[in-house]
């Protein structure tokens, strides 16, 4: 009895046939997909991405040089150098993220008191040497100009979960 069933749908092409008419009923319904590279899917606010340091809206930069991400990191992948300043305040000199070793567990994030040190939204990010994987200070501060706005609504996106 299979085998007659087999030989049926074999000449009457069935298989082909209801393949066809699956392929006419989903051909007109909207798509699922993006077009990835011109249009982007939507973020979680707690996406872990590249790393910047952010600055208070007069233009000071956030980080008290407290040294919690530094020690809390498990890849001890921050180093950080400070020193005091004439107000009596402590400001970071070296504030050096070595991404070969960082693993985005997003625990520096957590520790900071202040928000300074943030994992931003850009995932699209690579290096042809290892050395430019070692971010400093300057080009954290540039990241977290770069996104500060978007950084801003996450961290209030996520503000009732910390």
């Amino acid at each position: 009895m299979g085998f007659i069933r087999h030989s049926v749908r074999v000449v009457l092409w069935t298989e082909l046939l209801s393949g066809m008419a699956l392929t006419f009923r989903t051909m007109f319904k909207p798509r699922f997909t993006i077009n990835y590279p011109y249009e982007k899917g939507p973020l979680s606010p707690r996406f872990r991405g590249e790393h910047a340091l952010r600055r208070y809206p007069n233009g000071e930069e956030r980080c008290i040089a407290c040294k919690l991400c530094e020690a809390i990191c498990p890849a001890q992948a921050i180093t950080i150098e400070a020193e005091p300043r004439e107000d009596g305040s402590r400001r970071t000199t070296r504030y050096d993220i070595d991404n070969n070793k960082c693993i985005y567990c997003g625990f520096c994030e957590e520790a900071c008191p202040v928000d300074a040190i943030v994992e931003g939204p850009n995932f699209e990010y690579s290096a042809e040497t290892r050395e430019e994987l070692m971010y400093d200070k300057e080009k954290l501060l540039a990241n977290g100009e770069r996104w500060e706005t978007q950084l801003a609504d996450r961290l209030a996106a996520d503000a009732p979960y910390r």
